[in-house]
């Protein structure tokens, strides 16, 4: 680390263009010192902020007994979404536990 020889702060690197000089940070004098300059950061991430990438589904859905029209499972998930008028009934979707073949029941 270099300080101002003025007021003994810290000189920082600051670019101007393609030149880059060393400024005092808290007088704003320009060194003269003509040193090669290396800004470097080193990012060490404990435990608790590291990301952990899971490449698996997670099964929300509520399961349900029902038989795929496709492969003949007997086990599905299904979810309600209201796809018509708010006065009408729901539309039942469901999704085979096996295949993933997606169909409607519109009762």
């Amino acid at each position: 680390m270099l300080f101002c020889s003025k007021c003994g702060a810290m000189v920082v690197p600051k670019k101007d263009g393609k030149k880059i000089d060393l400024v005092c940070a808290s007088c704003g004098t320009i060194s003269n010192k003509k040193e090669k300059i290396l800004v470097q950061e080193d990012v060490v991430l404990s435990k608790m902020d590291q990301i952990e990438v899971v490449d698996k589904v997670v099964e929300t859905l509520p399961k349900i007994t029902e038989e795929c029209p496709k492969c003949k499972n007997m086990k599905a998930y299904y979810w309600l979404v209201q796809t018509r008028a708010g006065d009408e009934a729901s539309t039942r979707f469901f999704k085979c536990v096996k295949c993933n073949h997606t169909w409607r029941d519109y009762s």
